[in-house]
């Protein structure tokens, strides 16, 4: 991500846009619908643009899940397990999402997955990158951001040793998630489908650019990397004692610097922040992941450089 020299990508010619991975997010499920009937505003010359329903059974019953989390089962264990009455739903609903946009890591796989998703945090319109080597997703997220400015756009990383999870999205060869927030679950707001469909409209603009030869110069963009996960404080009956703090609620992406309120107890104590550096909390008081053990998400902010991004040219034999 330091060079000066071209990072040169294929063509991207087949893109599948995912809403109701998590079937109670319904802007992307809504965005969705809409689009299987009519995709002409998704469509671009030279471009597969597909809508795709991730998982219809939560979708209709209006939950996150049936059986566990579609979004933790991509991994190879998951997409290789042999299938019985007994295999969780979503487990056999990644090995088909596998089937149809994969195989995950081979050459066959879809060029690009935008995954839809709402959060009750308040962290906007936020873009989830998987990795820091895709500079094509990179150069697409600063594309985006200029696009949508002056409204904030932060960009998160989730590349982490222990803590990258196996995504819908990460079939394609170029996966980003799409969190936009604040909206409650089962709950529809017209700002925030705005927001996300924004969002897809300026991403598959860039891909058409893209395709067409344009080349994108470097840049520096600014991203929150997950450092850690932080739990609500517990009793020992794994209960939990103390709510997020009114200082940090709604506060995702702002610094929470040591010392500062992290959470209060109903007997009105508060708990600080005792760290040695500021971080940057997101997914603040996210309501899925109560079921994770999780209030929020620790990420460092850092500035990173994007070498130039040009299309590849396929040299044709004389």
């Amino acid at each position: 991500m330091t060079s000066c020299q071209a990072v040169q990508e294929a063509a991207v010619r087949r893109v599948a846009v995912f809403g109701g991975t998590h079937g109670n997010e319904l802007s992307g499920v809504f965005l969705v619908k809409y689009w299987q009937e009519d995709g002409t505003e998704i469509q671009r010359p030279g471009l597969e643009a597909r809508p795709f329903l991730a998982n219809p059974r939560a979708v209709e019953k209006c939950c996150r899940y049936i059986d566990c989390d579609l979004n933790r089962v991509f991994d190879a264990a998951s997409l290789g397990k042999e299938g019985s009455e007994e295999t969780p739903y979503e487990v056999r609903r990644a090995q088909e999402i596998n089937r149809i946009f994969g195989p995950k890591g081979g050459p066959e796989a879809y060029d690009l997955i935008f995954d839809l998703h709402n959060t009750t945090a308040n962290m906007g319109g936020t873009l989830i990158l998987e990795n820091s080597r895709d500079d094509f997703i990179i150069q697409m997220c600063h594309y985006i951001k200029a696009a949508l400015a002056p409204e904030s756009c932060p960009v998160f990383l989730i590349e982490h040793p222990d803590l990258k999870y196996a995504t819908s999205r990460s079939v394609s060869k170029h996966p980003v998630g799409v969190e936009v927030g604040p909206q409650p679950q089962g709950v529809l707001r017209a700002d925030i489908l705005d927001r996300m469909r924004k969002i897809i409209k300026h991403g598959l603009d860039f891909v058409h650019l893209f395709n067409t030869g344009k080349g994108f110069p470097p840049c520096t963009i600014e991203a929150y990397k997950i450092m850690e996960k932080v739990d609500y404080p517990r009793n020992k009956n794994n209960e939990i004692t103390a709510v997020v703090h009114p200082n940090l609620q709604d506060k995702d992406w702002q610094p929470l610097r040591p010392g500062d309120p992290m959470f209060l107890t109903l007997e009105g104590k508060t708990i600080l922040y005792e760290g040695d550096h500021t971080v940057y909390p997101t997914f603040v008081n996210e309501a899925a992941y109560y079921e994770k053990n999780q209030a929020f998400i620790k990420t460092h902010h850092q500035r990173s450089l994007i070498p130039p991004l040009a299309m590849r040219r396929i040299k044709l034999s004389s």
